[in-house]
Parts: structure tokens; C-alpha cells; sequence
């Protein structure tokens, strides 16, 4: 398994070794000695996270999910024939996935590692729902010796199973939560019904976790954002700067601030972030030159996707489209904008799908599942 990924790819992983298991990586084989020494990653880029898609395919498991090297501008591809169901991506949990099979109606969620070929399931919710909104959040433990962090997953309404045969399925005002230190659900309380409405309905599974708050943001126009305040256990709900305006919005966090890019019609790609007072703020704005190679002939941002991490920003569509990239440059200490062509592999572009994508950290750590 590990000759066949990419060098660049071990390299990246390399970096992120200590001294001491560096030199025990690159005492294990040829291949790796060879991989340790001929592609220096320098300390200023190796903390950059990889660009990986996963194709939407209904009711089939995508055969290859791909992934763009930051740091040399390159993209690969990573079977995912271990994989036992068709699947659809949540989120990222560090260097692992979220994932949810599709072969059943009600949510069910597992963990995965492209890299290392793990899968395991999740335990079953305590209550069966569908379409639920999903947020994850990592947990700092002092008294963890594993090297992959703990996390949690939350999920919100969602339409519960009826109950008596003539009855339907209602929308269930709950919220319960996965603690992976304990490998449990557990129901965490009430929510408000309309808000249960709202997640079931009109929010996608990307979610945001930013100082003691979960956001979603609604999928319908115009756009509103919804926050779990987890210390209190209180929902709020937030305006969004030019809601009817917004083609396409999307949260991230960018250096741990709640994060707002979207698309005006017949304008521009605006960069917000949430300040004192839940306002927001408008940080910057997409150049004009990188807005219409990345729209083209469209002239809409409608089916734009985004997706980022503290240090990036990603706004992409489909495979074989270029993507455009906001990131921070540390030599410089400030964010610069960058071109990405489509996803290229060994020169020849692959066959084009829509997809989801997440940003993470390539890992070999075989510990994070099993």
C-alpha cells in the first residue's frame, strides 16, 4: 500500500515527523530514504493542508477521491475501493474524514483515512434520523497519548421515524453528540422546532466551529446563519451581510474567526468576517481578473462551493475546473490570491464530476481509527 503513494505525498507526511522518527521513517526501506532526502519541504509551507475531493456520484461509491499538493502544485488520485458502501463526505476531523453511506435513508456516519486505507463505522444514533445537520468540533485532552486529536460530532433535527404505522415522520427537535473518548451518543437537549425545521430543510452538512459557537448557514435565499452556543446549550440565529443579494455563501473560519465568503449577482466574491456585536465585517474582495477566469462564460457564482481551514480558502466547482485560492503566505505574513487548474493526472485531465471538498492533513498514523 504505501508504494503506491505519491513521493510529494510521504514527504509532506515526512514533515510533520520529529527528528527521531524522521530517521527511523527513512531507515524502513529504500524507497523511503529516497523520499526523505529528495524532496525537502521547508518549515514556512508544510503546514498547508491538501485540497481533497471526493466525487458526488448518487448511489455508487466514487472509485478515486483526489487530492492537490499545495506545495507542489500537484494533483493525485487515491483509490477508494475499501470502502464497503456507496458514501457521501461530511467533513474533515484532522487528517481523517466524515463520512455517511447512502445506502440507507437514515444517517449512519463513519471515519476514514484515504492514506492508510482505514474505515470504521460510527456507533448508531441514539435517535434514527434523516437528513440531520452535522457539525464537528476537535477536543483538546491533556490525558490523550494517541496522536490523533479527540473530537466531537453533533447532529441536529433531522426527520425522526414514525412511530405507529399511519403516523408520518415528524421533525425531531433534539440534538445529540458523539464523543469519541467514549465511542457513545448521547442525547445533549431540546431545540427549538423551527430551527429544527430550518436544519433539516434548508442547511448542508458543512458546518463551522468557532470560539464555543456551531454555525450552519442556510442552503435557501436569502441567507441566515444559525449558531449552537455548546457552554449553554442556546441556539441564536445571526443576519448575513447582503443575504439577497448572495448567489452563493458559505462559512469558514480563517485564524479562528467565523468566516463568510459568497458570490453577489453581477458583482464580486466578498470575503466577510463575524466581529464584537455579531456584526460582520467585509475583509476583502475577490480581484477582478481571478472572477472571471473562475466564472468564465457562467457569469453566476450559483454553483460555486467553498471550503477552508484557518490558513486557506478554497472556492471550486467541479473537477476540471480551476479552482481560486486565498491563502496566507508566511514569508510574506499576508494572504495572497492564487490560480489552480483542474484536477490533472500524469498530464491528462480526468473524466468531470461535481464534488465535494474538504481541506486536511495528510497522515500514515495507523492509530487514528483502529
Amino acid at each position: 500500500m504505501w508504494s503506491n503513494l505519491p513521493s510529494d505525498l510521504l514527504a509532506n507526511i515526512f514533515s510533520f515527523l520529529s527528528p527521531d522518527s524522521l530517521a527511523r521513517a527513512s531507515s524502513s526501506c529504500r524507497h523511503w530514504h529516497t523520499c526523505a532526502k529528495a524532496y525537502p519541504l521547508s518549515t514556512t509551507s508544510n503546514n498547508l493542508a491538501w485540497f481533497l475531493a471526493m466525487p458526488i456520484q448518487r448511489n455508487h461509491t466514487p472509485l478515486s477521491c483526489y487530492l492537490h499538493d499545495p506545495i507542489l502544485n500537484n494533483w493525485h488520485a487515491l483509490s477508494l475501493d475499501f470502502l464497503p458502501d456507496p458514501v457521501r463526505l461530511v467533513g474533515p476531523i484532522g487528517s481523517l474524514v466524515l463520512i455517511r453511506p447512502t445506502s440507507s435513508t437514515f444517517l449512519q456516519l463513519a471515519i476514514c483515512n484515504p492514506f492508510t486505507r482505514q474505515f470504521r463505522h460510527l456507533p448508531m444514533l441514539n435517535i434514527t434520523r434523516t437528513n440531520p445537520a452535522v457539525g464537528v468540533i476537535m477536543v483538546l485532552d491533556s490525558t490523550q497519548s494517541a496522536p490523533f486529536p479527540c473530537f466531537k460530532v453533533f447532529v441536529a433535527g433531522g426527520m425522526s421515524e414514525a412511530v405507529a404505522p399511519r403516523c408520518s415522520a415528524t421533525y425531531e427537535p433534539t440534538l445529540e453528540m458523539y464523543d469519541s473518548r467514549h465511542d457513545t451518543w448521547q442525547i445533549v437537549g431540546p431545540m427549538p422546532v423551527e430551527f429544527a425545521v430550518r436544519l433539516t430543510v434548508w442547511t448542508p452538512n458543512e458546518s463551522v466551529y468557532s470560539k464555543g459557537v456551531l454555525y450552519w448557514i442556510t442552503s435557501a435565499r436569502a441567507y441566515s446563519v444559525m449558531g449552537f452556543e455548546i457552554g449553554t446549550n442556546t441556539w441564536m440565529e445571526l443576519n448575513v451581510p447582503m443575504a439577497d443579494k448572495l448567489e452563493f455563501a458559505t462559512l469558514v473560519r480563517r485564524n479562528g474567526v467565523l468566516t463568510l465568503v459568497g458570490g453577489i449577482c453581477d458583482g464580486e466574491a466578498c470575503v466577510w468576517e463575524l466581529v464584537e456585536g455579531y456584526n460582520w465585517r467585509l475583509v476583502e474582495k475577490m480581484p477582478i481578473e481571478f472572477g472571471i477566469r473562475f466564472l468564465g462564460s457562467k457569469k453566476s457564482w450559483g454553483s460555486t462551493k467553498c471550503v477552508g481551514s484557518d490558513k486557506a480558502i478554497y472556492l471550486y466547482r467541479d473537477l476540471r475546473s480551476g479552482m481560486v485560492v486565498w491563502r496566507e503566505v508566511v514569508d510574506k505574513g499576508e494572504w495572497e490570491w492564487f490560480w489552480v487548474e483542474g484536477t490533472s493526472i500524469g498530464g491528462k485531465q480526468v473524466q468531470t464530476y461535481p464534488i465535494k471538498g474538504v481541506l486536511l492533513q495528510p497522515s500514515l498514523a495507523p492509530s487514528c481509527i483502529s
